[in-house]
């Protein structure tokens, strides 16, 4: 049996023949709509079984101070730092936070409208919305923060780390250790944080002044197993490199594993540096130099910055960017001639 799709406020007003806000303001009672057009509209919302989202009802009634956070999953380290620090804060403020995971865009829509429909949730926090095609099912009637992640449209409200400048930094250690020969191992290539560490990586090998931007790169998937595999690659290809530059730690730990096993030592031989300071980062073996981001202080300046607008305040900078430090620990050393 074929599913009748339903009908949405944009179908309502495109039969009505007037806007999409002037059928909002129709379901809510406000004024403005003359009393010949408020009974077409009415007409329309019966013939088509059109039921108002709950945004409309919140809208009227008044705030749940409650938002949601969406994430690809609920197990990586990061995704689950940043719903962390934004729960903590939100409950400090008086705010719930529903917490749920979407692997795919389907899903994601799928929840958007439960969320917001059925739950009566007043915004969203959205973790690594450009991952996939899931950002075209971003809502533009409820109010919405990526987290994490830069915008691609200037309308909406992000807390995201300054990835290109952590490539950098990375890329400037590795160099001034006087490593040329440098592999990296990237993060899945459609993100954008994967992209713009490298092209900060980049930036420093240009200034570097030699064949240091053509560098070798394996595609990862965040994973300490693709790390492993990396370092495999690079070795069955015969690459030459004194150092590895890992888009993050547990691919770093992994490349560290694989590098003992094929009998290479860190950093005597090979040098290896990480990207976010996880909290094991400091035990692992040898201790990983890597670049540290404050995904718990994303986290609460997420939800601060969606509780802001959520009241009617939202500040004047819409799109906050956090800097990177290095940590300078014991996997990586000068270059052995």
């Amino acid at each position: 049996m074929t599913k009748t799709k339903k009908a949405t406020l944009r179908d309502v007003a495109e039969r009505a023949g007037v806007s999409h806000q002037t059928v909002s303001r129709v379901i809510n009672h406000e004024k403005g709509v003359t009393e010949e057009t408020r009974q077409r509209i009415l007409a329309v919302i019966a013939e088509m079984d059109y039921r108002p989202h709950a945004i409309a009802r919140i809208m009227a009634k008044g705030s749940t101070r409650s938002f949601a956070v969406i994430a690809p999953n609920l197990t990586d380290f990061t995704f689950a730092s940043l719903i962390e620090g934004a729960t903590t804060y939100a409950h400090q403020q008086g705010y719930f936070v529903t917490s749920a995971s979407a692997p795919d865009p389907q899903i994601f829509a799928r929840l958007v409208e439960d969320l917001v429909s059925s739950r009566r949730t007043d915004g969203l926090l959205v973790i690594n919305p450009y991952a996939d095609d899931r950002h075209k099912f971003l809502p533009r009637d409820v109010p919405t923060v990526l987290m994490g992640a830069r915008p691609r449209s200037q309308s909406l409200a992000s807390v995201a780390l300054d990835d290109f400048q952590g490539g950098y930094l990375a890329a400037q250690h590795l160099f001034s250790l006087g490593h040329r020969q440098i592999a990296i191992i990237a993060g899945p290539a459609e993100e954008d944080c994967t992209q713009d560490r490298l092209e900060g990586f980049r930036k420093a090998a240009r200034e570097a002044g030699d064949s240091a931007q053509h560098l070798p790169i394996f595609w990862g998937d965040w994973s300490a197993t693709s790390g492993l595999e990396a370092v495999e690659h690079f070795l069955d290809q015969k690459t030459p490199f004194t150092a590895i530059c890992a888009q993050n730690d547990r691919m770093a730990v992994g490349a560290i594993h694989q590098l003992r096993n094929r009998g290479l030592r860190v950093p005597e031989q090979i040098s290896v540096i990480g990207f976010d300071d996880m909290p094991l980062a400091s035990y692992f073996d040898p201790p990983l130099t890597t670049i540290r981001q404050d995904i718990l202080a994303i986290g609460r300046e997420a939800a601060a910055l969606i509780i802001s607008i959520l009241e009617g305040k939202p500040p004047e900078n819409r799109h906050q960017v956090f800097q990177t430090e290095l940590v300078l620990r014991a996997s990586t050393a000068p270059v052995q001639n």
